[in-house]
């Protein structure tokens, strides 16, 4: 992996509101073909984080890249690159899975014959067709999340960034997301934000844990699993020991 090329950099980012620090001098790269879990409880920093490397909010100060385009200066560019999933991400509710697609590829500037076999190869990945022509609103959560999914990896992303991509699933649809994500995770770069420990085991195979805007843990599941009996004793003392 040393020889893979940074897909996703923070370079020192900090976030303020007014007096308050949602995020305080974060840094981190990762390579292309990793699985990131970025863990913390709820409060963390982890969507602050996200919106910023994703260019949807500007950072106090440091600089976040994707692909190696700065998304200050060069947002085009590194949007070409990137598929975001945000947490209960806007859909709108009155299309279809099937005029949602076609309506952000339209928007993307996707030429036609492109736009269709992209369509065939979300549907297929993300497993939407048995209600491509059904209006969103009438969708289940699951259904939902993997439009969501969907209109993430529209346009071939390198860099998939999601944030609590299995937030308020039932178990069988967590499976069938963590499935996929693994799928994607063979050809693409994913950074995915959770406060589940167990999706940490599933899916990831290195752990960014943050904690009151700060990086307190950059490593293995397996190197986390060294610190405590179970990632719940570690998560009880990253969090515990920062606070006291």
């Amino acid at each position: 992996m040393s020889d893979a090329p940074i897909m996703i950099e923070a370079k020192g980012l900090t976030k303020k509101y007014g007096e308050f620090v949602a995020i305080r001098d974060v840094s981190f790269s990762i390579a292309r073909g990793q699985i990131v879990a970025f863990l913390g409880p709820n409060g963390a920093g982890k969507t602050t984080t996200m919106k910023v490397l994703t260019g949807f909010l500007a950072p106090t100060s440091g600089t976040a890249r994707v692909a190696g385009f700065d998304v200050a200066t060069h947002r085009l560019q590194a949007a070409e690159r990137l598929g975001y999933l945000p947490e209960n991400g806007p859909l709108y509710q009155d299309m279809t899975p099937a005029g949602l697609l076609r309506f952000f590829g339209e928007v993307r500037g996707m030429a036609p014959a492109k736009l269709n076999e992209r369509l065939g190869a979300v549907t297929r990945l993300c497993a939407i067709g048995p209600v491509l022509d059904k209006p969103i609103y009438k969708l289940s959560k699951g259904y939902r999340q993997r439009c969501g999914m969907a209109q993430a990896l529209l346009h071939e992303p390198d860099v998939l960034i999601m944030d609590e991509p299995t937030s308020g699933l039932d178990p069988n649809q967590i499976r069938e997301v963590r499935g996929t994500i693994r799928e994607l995770g063979k050809s693409k770069t994913i950074l995915l934000s959770t406060h589940i420990l167990q999706e940490v085991e599933a899916v990831a195979d290195r752990v960014l844990f943050i904690h009151e805007g700060k990086i307190v843990f950059d490593g293995t599941p397996k190197e986390m699993h060294l610190r405590g009996a179970s990632l719940d004793d570690v998560f009880h003392q990253f969090t515990g020991a920062v606070t006291t």
